[in-house]
């Protein structure tokens, strides 16, 4: 098959450069199919001809009988572009072909990102539809395109972007609440869904509580929650620091069912402060009041 191609293409190169072009009226083209579409082009005079269309990644021959349309089925050409329609024989002629691609989208590539977020991040998701006819050739005309992002816990966002050059994309707020999220994106009668896992943020405030144990202390913080009231994930490092005689004593640990819990020195006069990411707590001095 890629011998034949080869072959036909020179073959239009030699034709063309041998008749240098010639308009003798043959071939009657027009000016613009859609990408897959059946046409026929009509021709003139009498005897035998052969016709050559070469254009993006296709070459094309056909014998003809002149004057008698030369027929294209429905799928022969596909790939939009730009081709050359050469005709050589008892007649010659040359001409331009365009294929458009088909004007609504057959499929649709959606990008969407990140796929993983924390919740409550303004214009935090983005979304990219990219969109194909049946052909794989891009859709270049204007057409809207329907963004909606779901969340079981908070109100659909929903927006219409008009394509352009093939592409519309959108930015969305993360929800609230955690949870995954159903990104579609929709035109015509074609869709294609993403899905966005959305968790909590950081913590938005941290408490921590102390209680005597022989010449230690045992910390505590209350629920730890994001901004938006979610539970911040287990695993999250929460560092609790103790400052004592010029001295500091550091324990990073990890949440648990919505708490963490250290035991410390209870160094009489030492002060404690608890802290997770850029977020600060309270502190608490030993043997003295918080």
């Amino acid at each position: 098959m890629r011998i034949e191609r080869l072959s036909i293409f020179a073959a239009c190169i030699l034709a063309s450069a041998s008749f240098g072009f010639a308009q003798s009226g043959a071939l009657n083209v027009p000016a613009q199919v859609t990408a897959g579409a059946a046409f026929s082009i009509p021709t003139s005079g009498s005897g035998k001809a052969t016709l050559y269309i070469v254009g993006p990644g296709q070459a094309l021959r056909r014998d003809v009988d002149l004057g008698t349309p030369v027929q294209l089925d429905a799928g022969v050409l596909f790939n939009a572009g730009r081709y050359v329609v050469i005709l050589t024989g008892a007649a010659s002629d040359t001409a331009q072909l365009e294929v458009t691609p088909a004007p609504q989208p057959a499929t649709i590539a959606f990008l969407a990102k990140p796929s993983r977020l924390p919740v409550g991040l303004r214009n935090g998701i983005s979304g990219a539809a990219y969109l194909f006819d049946s052909y794989h050739n891009l859709v270049l005309a204007p057409v809207p395109v329907t963004f909606t992002l779901t969340n079981q816990s908070s109100p659909a966002q929903t927006r219409t972007v008009t394509s352009s050059n093939g592409v519309a994309w959108i930015e969305l707020n993360s929800a609230e609440k955690e949870g995954k999220a159903k990104f579609v994106a929709h035109s015509g009668g074609v869709e294609t869904t993403r899905i966005i896992q959305q968790v909590p943020g950081d913590p938005c405030r941290l408490t921590m509580s102390a209680k005597p144990n022989g010449k230690a202390v045992e910390l505590q913080t209350e629920p730890i929650r994001d901004c938006s009231g979610n539970p911040v994930p287990d695993g999250t490092i929460v560092t609790f620091t103790e400052t004592w005689n010029g001295t500091q004593t550091t324990a990073d640990v990890p949440i648990k069912q919505d708490i963490a819990r250290v035991e410390m020195p209870a160094h009489p006069g030492a002060v404690i402060s608890v802290a997770s990411g850029v977020v600060a707590g309270n502190e608490i001095r030993v043997g003295g009041r918080p």
